[in-house]
């Protein structure tokens, strides 16, 4: 792990690219939403601790998890989170709304949850995959 000595934040790897912002802390995404929003945020950021340890990074635009490196952010807005997770390969399901390739075994797979109950055993999947992305098992 590479540390940058300008913000402290820890990368994967060295001299990694980044906007070197301090963060922010949850408040910053949550003030003004409603309580729904951060009852989704929460229950995303639970089913995301159950797969070890992660670094929760409230940036300036979003709101990352990370282990190693990111493998998923949420985008609080007024009615619902919007989010992605990133797969090491393409899954299609009727619930992300996109999917981008970056490379054969880097996909971000986007989605919109409105309620916390839609944090289900699918959702924790996606983020278990993920995580192990995120810890750089799948190379």
């Amino acid at each position: 792990m590479w540390t940058c000595p300008q913000c402290g934040r820890a990368f994967a790897a060295v001299n990694q690219t980044h906007t070197c912002a301090p963060l922010r802390d949850l408040a910053y995404h949550l003030d003004g939403k409603p309580p729904e929003i951060a009852a989704i945020v929460q229950a995303v950021i639970a089913a995301a601790e159950r797969c070890g340890p992660l670094t929760v990074l409230p940036e300036k635009t979003r709101i990352a998890l990370a282990a190693r490196m990111s493998f998923a952010a949420l985008i609080p807005r007024r009615r619902w989170v919007d989010g992605h997770v990133v797969l090491a390969r393409r899954l299609e399901d009727p619930r992300f709304t996109r999917i981008e390739t970056f490379s054969p075994r880097n996909h971000l797979h986007a989605f919109r949850l409105a309620r916390a109950e839609e944090v289900d055993g699918q959702v924790e999947a996606w983020l278990r995959e993920a995580y192990d992305v995120g810890m750089q098992r799948h190379r």
